[in-house]
């Protein structure tokens, strides 16, 4: 392996630690974290903000240079690092905190936030500290083998910055469209937020669009390929199955299983049921089913990598002092092995001693046991994500199938112990939270490095902003799910939730055994086909579960995407450094809807109901063609922002 030389050298004396950098991160983090946490909820889906976020800090240090003065490329990474540490928080909250909501036990500001907030706090400081026993092997030692291709890519937006290079227009730009859509959108409510067109002869067939910035731009980052799958699965579901169901089910005279257990509403027969009530009574299992397996069958695929990784976690805890020293070559100092394992062994105690925080109130022995699931789990899956996440990056991590064996081993170690109360399913699905936020952060941390790795950071400093980041956004991430809660509920038409909705089937599954089995396992089989069909199972089973209103849009962006990567194969460069752009704006989008939609839901917290809204508020045929048409626009605005001037600079 030929030496790796770093952009700034290991021997200058460029101060890489900065409590502005840090401040700018933790900022721009909260609110690209709440975005995450917002798109997250709505479609099941987190993306990474790593790159993103360095753009971001590129501009902020430019602009606010006159107050703050000068700064250099190690200050802005360490805002970024600080910054991202926000998003893999939203993943694992929103993975499985929304399952409160749908048992019922919705938490309050209060007791409830306070322990959400520590959940999530123990989780990424797990993630981290896990991870960095890990850095000599994954980081150092498999530099060429692994890209991490976040980190790297982050990597060459900050040298490009400081050579000079890119900008963050296109993120604001996009920032603000999104932002005024959703407002025109939902405060003024002057088209209908989603579109439904009924397909002739398919009896409650129907084919419908949410015409959402966001969507969009999940879809563009996503790509072609992504979102098509994703909303094939949505056509499976809801011009397949919904049809065969409404056929099927009309002749009948009464009730079909789950059809029986209706959370509290009275019970519907099939005849009776709309499209939307179908998908709700019984499609939704099906995904379910799809979805656990997809996140099992990704698990068994990175078996071999799961080994490796854990026998070198483990080698790395033995031989850590060996490997690396705290000697005067910066660029290989971590925090050290001290640190870490009091750091560990705070977290477990916090989780051991503390009432309230695992949910099990004064239970001592339920909170050890936990503390020890916790431990195992978060260790075993903490290596595996650092791995996983170099080979193919953050957005395409299992961490819902890491996080559905965890539920499913906890699950059956309560069952032996007679642990099968509120209680104990409150207290497998904090397991849960812990080591998913711990999975999902050791996964962001990963790339961080891999950029400080690149561009010669002191790896100590950036494990301890992105400690801090941590500790600082799990109290922003957690207020915001529970104010999206509060106010729309989980597992609606607004906010699906399908990730936590497929964790607590599954504590329900194996603590109460009360669940339609026949649909849940049925569906396992569209799962497996997608996978010897060489698909990915994980995409397709999401866009069985979702509603195919939410993958149309989706679908929409990738299309988009497509379109300028063809344009980037027949115009050389400069198209190129176009679909770059394209990228930024989408995620502009995606955060200009989620900070707005936020920001709705605490206005109607202080009024004390939803908007109403203020506009015309076309309906009908003329409602659609409104929504459609401000669709395409918004389609052609992003399409357009991936144009790039002839001989200019791409100082955006």
């Amino acid at each position: 392996m030929s030496e790796h030389k770093p952009y700034i050298p290991s021997n200058t004396s460029l101060a890489d630690w900065s409590w502005r950098g840090l401040v700018l991160g933790i900022i721009f983090g909260a609110v690209m974290g709440s975005a995450n946490a917002y798109l997250g909820l709505k479609v099941g889906l987190t993306i990474s903000t790593s790159i993103p976020l360095a753009v971001i800090m590129v501009a902020a240090f430019a602009v606010l240079r006159p107050l703050i003065g000068e700064s250099s490329i190690l200050d802005v990474n360490i805002g970024q690092t600080a910054g991202s540490a926000s998003s893999s928080l939203a993943s694992g909250i929103v993975f499985t905190i929304p399952a409160l909501f749908m048992w019922g036990l919705a938490p309050v500001l209060g007791q409830g936030y306070v322990q959400i907030a520590l959940l999530a706090l123990c989780g990424g400081v797990l993630g981290i500290l896990f991870m960095i026993p890990l850095r000599p092997f994954l980081i150092v030692r498999e530099h060429e083998s692994l890209p991490y291709p976040e980190g790297t890519a982050s990597a060459a937006v900050l040298v490009a910055a400081d050579e000079g290079g890119t900008r963050a227009r296109p993120v604001f730009v996009g920032l603000l469209l999104g932002a005024v859509y959703k407002m025109i959108l939902s405060l003024g409510k002057f088209w209908p937020e989603t579109v439904d067109i009924k397909i002739p002869v398919l009896k409650k067939g129907i084919l419908g669009i949410e015409p959402t910035p966001a969507l969009l731009g999940v879809g563009y980052v996503l790509g072609y390929r992504i979102s098509a799958i994703m909303v094939a699965g949505g056509l499976l579901s809801w011009l397949g199955l919904i049809p065969l169901i409404a056929i099927f089910g009309e002749a009948l005279i009464s009730p079909l299983f789950p059809e029986l257990f209706p959370n509290g509403s009275p019970p519907q027969l099939i005849s009776e049921m709309t499209a939307y009530d179908i998908w709700d009574r019984y499609i939704r299992y099906v995904g379910a089913g799809a979805v656990a397996t997809a996140g099992i069958i990704a698990v068994l695929k990175a078996l071999p990598i799961m080994t490796a990784s854990v026998r070198e976690g483990v080698r790395g805890l033995a031989t850590r002092g060996q490997l690396v020293t705290a000697g005067p070559v910066r660029t290989v100092r971590d925090m050290p092995m001290t640190v870490v394992l009091l750091g560990v062994g705070g977290v477990l105690l916090i989780l051991s001693v503390v009432p309230g925080v695992l949910g099990s109130g004064n239970q001592l022995m339920f909170r050890i046991v936990a503390a020890v699931c916790i431990a195992f789990f978060a260790f075993l899956f903490v290596t595996v994500s650092s791995r996983i996440v170099g080979l193919v990056g953050v957005t395409s991590n299992p961490t819902s199938g890491m996080a559905i064996v965890t539920l499913i081993g906890a699950s059956l170690l309560f069952y032996a112990l007679g642990w099968t109360d509120t209680v104990g399913k409150i207290t497998v699905l904090m397991v849960g939270t812990v080591v998913c936020v711990a999975a999902s952060m050791a996964g962001d941390i990963s790339q961080d490095l891999k950029t400080g790795y690149i561009i010669g950071a002191t790896p100590a400093r950036q494990q301890s902003a992105e400690i801090i980041g941590a500790i600082v956004n799990a109290w922003v991430i957690a207020g915001v799910v529970l104010l999206l809660g509060s106010q729309y509920g989980f597992g609606g038409i607004d906010f699906p939730a399908p990730q936590a909705t497929l964790m607590k089937t599954v504590i329900d599954g194996v603590l109460s055994a009360n669940l339609p089995w026949a649909l849940v396992l049925t569906c396992a089989a569209f799962s497996i086909m997608a996978e010897l069909l060489g698909i990915p199972s994980l995409a397709f089973a999401v866009g069985i579960y979702l509603p195919l209103s939410t993958m149309t849009p989706v679908f929409a962006g990738g299309c988009l995407r497509a379109l300028v990567e063809r344009r980037a194969s027949s115009s050389g460069a400069g198209s190129a450094a176009g679909s770059e752009k394209g990228v930024l704006f989408a995620s502009g989008l995606i955060a200009g809807e989620g900070v707005l939609g936020i920001g709705i839901a605490v206005s109607a917290m202080i009024a004390g109901h939803k908007p109403e809204g203020f506009g015309i508020g076309f309906t009908g045929t003329a409602g659609s063609v409104i929504a459609l048409v401000a669709f395409g626009i918004l389609c052609w605005l992003l399409y357009r922002s991936t144009f790039v001037r002839r001989g200019s600079s791409s100082n955006g």
